[in-house]
């Protein structure tokens, strides 16, 4: 199963209310496009901050490997050591660009796959918000599994396990 971070757009100008059909939904873990190709999915997520930073790291250390004399394989290695970087850190690249351009962090979902993280969100921020417009209709939970039992019958004097009684000699 898919953890998924669920971000929330900001409102345009004549909404009351998001679209969901805007939401993003940002899997977390490793992205195979992230690091075979990875100049290419950061301006296709519009992550033009990590894009800038990553063609200078590029360029840094293509130009610091040249300077000491390191072979192609070395060259080669570095090179897919930062593909896998950002293969790794992809969902994280993508959260933080969202971020920044004033989406909200509403959830976190679990799912098979996509379209089920997205049935399962949307199932519960429609019940949530209709609870909300509505609260005589919902009942008061408890906190705990025993919330409605008064404090003393709660209060066991058996110790559970392999610990001595309270106040018994050791």
């Amino acid at each position: 199963m898919s953890v998924y971070a669920v971000y929330e757009p900001p409102l345009k100008g004549h909404e009351a209310a998001p679209d969901p059909a805007r939401f993003a939904f940002v899997r977390d873990g490793f992205s195979f496009w992230a690091f075979l190709l990875a100049p290419l999915w950061m301006l296709r997520h519009r992550l033009w901050l990590a894009f800038v930073g990553y063609i200078i790291v590029a360029i840094l250390l293509s130009v610091a490997l040249r300077g000491i004399g390191a072979s192609a394989t070395a060259t080669t290695v570095v090179t897919l050591l930062l593909s896998l970087l950002i293969g790794v850190e992809a969902s994280t690249l993508r959260r933080f660009g969202l971020s920044r351009r004033g989406w909200r962090n509403v959830g976190i979902v679990v799912g098979d796959d996509l379209e089920s993280a997205e049935w399962r969100f949307f199932d519960a921020w429609v019940n949530k918000s209709w609870a909300d417009k509505s609260p005589s209709n919902v009942e008061p939970r408890p906190s705990s599994p025993a919330g409605g039992v008064p404090i003393a019958r709660r209060a066991s004097t058996e110790v559970i396990g392999l610990f001595p009684q309270p106040g018994a000699p050791r």
